[in-house]
């Protein structure tokens, strides 16, 4: 193992050269502090999801923790016996960046967050206020508002009449929506990123319509006491595109520069063993998998900009996106090209013949995966150690009568002592990977119990402790955005002065990464 200063990887984070910089604490502990350019890789999920973050191999990847020291080093063991082989340590971990006199960021997304505040201030898109969209809905204006996120997240509130149509999706179905081009169009988020990034996206392909984002979302129109939909769902808007649509999305791929590359390009970036070369498909879970192209990722457009770090964790990487026609890759790619990444766009799309490796998810070969019948027998047996490896917030809803919550960074504390079976209990094949691989490093052989849904057999008595683990433990829980949706107006307006707080925190480097056109 290598170990560099926070003043050597400052510099490598703004060349031009490939950087994976991997916080390898977990998702709690990197949302309170963490470097603005680094990717969320906990090791809790490490071997299941490096691969898709992180896809060739001998690519430059910075390790770091707390201290640079216990987690890091057991992260890059575990990296080095899947086969990565240019691992660094940031010395220190964020203490000895803080040290170097560099900001720690809070929150999630920073890039994506960042860049929004950027390109409302940059293109002064217009907004409205919850106060004014409300006097134009109790007036019966005509008015369209549109929610640019997911439907899950659309289906936990949502602005009363409005439609759920994510960003990355606005280009290929808006004119099956709007029928008059003198209806104002608003767009929502829950907070703010999205509404700015989906106003600006109809703008920049010249709808004729006046287009507004709703200020601060869901949680302004919270604030101003008005009310909240909950469980709407429904399909998304019809898909239209049609020739001067087209010219549209056409001249905005030039405006912005975006390359529309063939099979062959793809095929030789694909060959070059020196560049990270990611494949996109942008367009919904259901088309993706109806068909996709091999060794794809499914990055649906819009979460694409809005958690760019949650899909590539390699800087300066090629990023070739695909959809059906063109229309959502284009307008996709405009918005990640003005984030600084190398980016483009495959002419044949959906029905290109190009692939990629593979990506390999979570290995669990050589475990056994316990049913429901034998997990009931072996809780009956009193000798097995039950550990719960579900997230913590789910462990306090509810858990078998003496199961203990952990997480992999303390499993080797939680195990202490103990010398009979162990039974893991995960939510999903990655946790439980990575929980196996730790203990089967210390010489053990758990099972593993994979709880779907979060739902045990019916003859397990199911407690619940909301106080257990404290909250000091529950290094896997963001408590920063904690309660924001859910009925705490202070933690609402904290979130929202934190979001348009974003930009006076960078440095001129990281201002000057974006490329806003």
């Amino acid at each position: 193992m290598q170990y560099i200063d926070a003043k050597t990887l400052k510099q490598w984070l703004h060349s031009t050269q490939e950087l994976a910089v991997l916080d390898v604490r977990e998702h709690g502990q990197y949302g309170e502090s963490h470097l603005f350019l680094a990717t969320s890789s906990p090791f809790s999920r490490l071997e299941g999801e490096i691969t898709r973050l992180v896809p060739r191999k001998d690519v430059k990847i910075v390790l770091y923790d707390d201290d640079g020291q216990d987690i890091c080093l057991q992260a890059a063991k575990a990296l080095d016996a899947i086969g990565y082989s240019n691992l660094f340590i940031l010395d220190g971990g964020t203490k000895g960046w803080s040290d170097a006199g560099f900001t720690l960021f809070a929150g999630v997304n920073l890039p994506s967050k960042t860049f929004g505040e950027l390109i409302e201030h940059h293109f002064q898109t217009p907004r409205i206020t919850a106060t004014a969209l409300m006097e134009k809905i109790q007036s019966s204006e005509d008015v369209i508002i549109l929610d640019g996120r997911p439907q899950n997240e659309f289906k936990k509130m949502s602005i009363p009449g409005a439609t759920c149509c994510p960003n990355g999706e606005l280009s290929y179905r808006i004119q099956s929506i709007v029928r008059n081009s003198n209806t104002p169009i608003v767009i929502n988020c829950a907070g703010r990123t999205r509404s700015i990034i989906g106003a600006q996206t109809l703008i920049n392909l010249g709808i004729r319509n006046p287009v507004f984002a709703l200020e601060n979302g869901t949680q302004g129109w919270y604030l101003e006491d008005f009310p909240l939909e909950h469980g709407k769902s429904h399909p998304y808007p019809q898909a239209k595109v049609d020739d001067q649509w087209l010219a549209n999305i056409a001249a905005l791929a030039n405006r912005f520069q975006v390359p529309i590359i063939s099979d062959a390009q793809f095929n030789e970036w694909a060959r070059e063993m020196d560049r990270s070369l990611y494949l996109c498909d942008v367009r919904t879970a259901e088309e993706f998998k109806q068909k996709a192209l091999p060794g794809a990722q499914h990055t649906p457009g819009g979460q694409l900009i809005q958690a760019t770090d949650q899909f590539i964790g390699v800087r300066n990487a090629r990023i070739v996106l695909y959809d059906s026609d063109g229309a959502r890759a284009i307008t996709v790619g405009s918005w990640l090209k003005q984030m600084g990444h190398d980016v483009a766009v495959l002419k044949d799309g959906i029905e290109s013949k190009v692939s990629l490796p593979q990506i390999v998810g979570a290995n669990l070969t050589g475990a056994h995966i316990l049913t429901d019948s034998e997990l009931v027998s072996a809780h009956a047996d009193g000798n097995t150690l039950f550990l719960d490896l579900r997230s913590s917030m789910q462990y306090r809803k509810g858990h078998i009568p003496g199961a203990v919550w952990t997480i992999r960074p303390h499993l080797l504390k939680a195990i202490q002592g103990h010398k009979g079976p162990i039974v893991c209990i995960a939510e999903d094949h990655i946790v439980a990977q990575g929980a196996y691989a730790q203990l089967a490093t210390n010489g053990q052989n758990p099972q593993i119990y994979l709880c779907k849904n979060n739902l045990f057999p019916e003859p397990l008595d199911i407690i619940a402790t909301p106080m257990v683990p404290p909250d000091s433990e529950c290094i896997d829980y963001l408590f920063f955005v904690h309660d924001r949706h859910d009925g705490n107006k202070e933690a609402a307006r904290r979130y929202l002065e934190w979001e348009t707080g974003l930009v006076a925190q960078l440095d001129e480097q990281e201002k000057n990464m974006f490329s806003i056109a």
